[in-house]
């Protein structure tokens, strides 16, 4: 009886002890660790993940993917914190629904959204890297506080940017105080949260990994590298602040994204940021043009192996880890339906597996990896490339073809390899 009574205290104050409350994962050197036990992982990108429970049957199809993600050994989860504002900006549409729709609102269905992904990966003990808002104008992001600060006209937003009219604009962000401010409200109000389901404070459960500050920061113009750095750095400092616990790491690309080496390694020495990201691109970075991949994969391999030495080289002197938490590679011939063939993909995979866990690894710093992005078993609308409110979400952010860098639920290959790793039996 006694024991009963202690137990339903436990449940309580604390939720379902599932995961005992010392289970953060925590960094020693340039390895993670949860309790005594290095941990590694080959994990996905599903950014949408907070964003399904809003209905049943949204719910329903979180359950069943985690469910399926759990039987794959994977422990680890990226997901998008916020969406910021609603409607067409450069040139199509956003992700929706919104966490805030406008400046002064907060959609109170999502943040309990939120609350229930947490509580379902608890229950699997995943682990959730959050990243609190994005450089890019698929989820609002930067653009977004920009546009609600008066720093970017509804029409400019809206329309399509050229390349360096984007970096341009975005760049403003670094030296916007009210737009930054904004950011450190939302972040704030983000990570306080108590969960309505658990009753467990974002700050105080060890599901969530880490807090990103978001995805792939970048200066994007070498002018605005000063005051770049001055953000990472004070929104480094209010996570602390707010969260003794959890990791913090930037959600940058690597030296690519940051200008030049000497910024990452710059940015990543501050003793806030617990642990460097790195994102491999070959075909937006135009390591090859065809849409055979097959041609110049040769070169892809070389370009990736390259970039990999140079990020871990940096991170071996600032003995912290490194998480290859982003890599894709489009379906042949760029095919966008399930049930396509992936073989250049499933190469590339492979090729990383062999870097990142392979026998003969040469990189110190790296032992996690998460590839973009897992799809699920939804189907895309076949009607239109690029998503549109009412479309199902899926992992491709809605300005890029709907389809392209997905791994599916079918995909058996590339699942049978994330197993392999997983389960400690990958073979090279």
């Amino acid at each position: 009886m006694l024991r009963d009574i202690f137990y339903l205290i436990l449940f309580v104050f604390f939720g379902s002890p599932v995961f005992a409350q010392k289970d953060f994962v925590k960094v020693k050197g340039h390895q993670f660790f949860i309790k005594d036990k290095p941990y590694k992982f080959f994990g996905v990108n599903m950014w949408y993940a907070g964003l399904l429970a809003t209905n049943e049957e949204g719910k329903q199809r979180l359950v069943h993917e985690l469910d399926f993600l759990k039987k794959q050994g994977v422990t680890n989860i990226r997901v998008l914190a916020m969406v910021e504002g609603i409607g067409i900006i450069n040139g199509k549409y956003r992700v929706t629904p919104a966490l805030r729709p406008s400046k002064d609102s907060l959609n109170n269905e999502l943040l309990i959204a939120f609350d229930f992904f947490l509580n379902e990966i608890r229950k699997r003990k995943m682990y959730a890297v959050i990243y609190l808002s994005n450089n890019w104008e698929w989820s609002g992001g930067f653009l977004q506080y920009l546009n609600w600060n008066d720093k970017l006209s509804d029409s400019d937003m809206r329309n399509y940017m050229e390349w360096d009219k984007m970096r341009d604009e975005i760049s403003k962000f670094y030296s916007c105080a009210p737009c930054k401010q904004m950011y450190f409200d939302a972040a704030s109000h983000f990570i306080n949260r108590k969960n309505s389901i658990s009753g467990i404070s974002y700050y105080a459960d060890p599901s969530i990994m880490a807090w990103e500050i978001a995805n792939e920061p970048r200066p994007m113009r070498p002018a605005a590298i000063p005051a770049y750095k001055s953000f990472i750095q004070d929104a480094a400092q209010l996570i602390k602040s707010l969260d003794k616990q959890h990791l913090v790491t930037t959600g940058t690309e690597g030296t690519i994204g940051s200008e030049n080496a000497a910024t990452f390694f710059e940015v990543h020495s501050d003793p806030l940021i617990d642990y460097a990201t790195l994102h491999i691109w070959p075909k937006n970075w135009q390591w090859f043009s065809d849409t055979s991949v097959n041609i110049a994969m040769v070169q892809v391999k070389r370009n990736t192996i390259a970039y990999l030495k140079e990020n871990d080289s940096i991170m071996r002197i600032l003995n912290k880890p490194l998480v290859l938490e982003e890599f894709g590679m489009p379906r042949d011939a760029e095919q966008l339906k399930p049930g396509t063939p992936y073989h250049h993909r499933e190469a590339y995979y492979r090729f990383i597996c062999n870097a990142i866990f392979g026998k003969d690894k040469e990189f110190k710093t790296i032992s996690c990896a998460n590839f973009w992005a897992f799809g699920g078993q939804v189907q895309r609308n076949s009607l239109q490339p690029y998503w549109q409110p009412g479309d199902p979400l899926m992992g491709d952010p809605p300005f890029e073809p709907q389809g392209i860098n997905a791994v599916y639920e079918s995909d058996s290959h590339i699942w049978k390899l994330v197993r392999a790793v997983n389960l400690d039996e990958f073979k090279q």
